[in-house]
């Protein structure tokens, strides 16, 4: 089966908006594919604001999230793999949805050190 993640993603986002508060997307910038202004990102990690007031463009596809923002005053191209996608959130109450490190397809079917089968993706809720 596909992946679950970007369909709760885009849920996420409409339940937010819904509700009258701002989404929020935490994204690991580790991964080359990942395209942010330089200086914007801490630890390795940036949040993204995804305010429809905020952000022109909105793209989100199940291969990925990306739109065009304001940083300092100059017009920018966002672009964030799914897999880079480390939580979605209410900036307001931190309600959301918090998601694990994703491995590649390779390391899926290989066993951990101890000869298990690797874990599974998990999903864990943001109170």
């Amino acid at each position: 089966m596909t992946s679950s993640k970007p369909y709760l993603v885009r849920a996420l986002y409409e339940w937010i908006l819904d509700n009258d508060n701002t989404p929020y997307i935490l994204v690991d910038i580790s991964s080359d594919q990942v395209i942010i202004p330089s200086g914007i990102a801490s630890d390795g990690k940036v949040v993204l604001n995804l305010a429809p007031s905020a952000i022109q463009h909105l793209e989100m596809t199940n291969q990925h999230v990306s739109f065009s923002a304001r940083f300092s005053g100059v017009a920018e191209n966002i672009y964030c793999p799914i897999t880079s996608l480390m939580a979605i959130y209410a900036r307001e109450n931190g309600e959301g949805m918090m998601f694990p490190g994703e491995e590649s397809d390779a390391d899926d079917d290989q066993p951990d050190e101890n000869n298990k089968p690797a874990k599974g993706p998990t999903l864990t809720v943001i109170k």
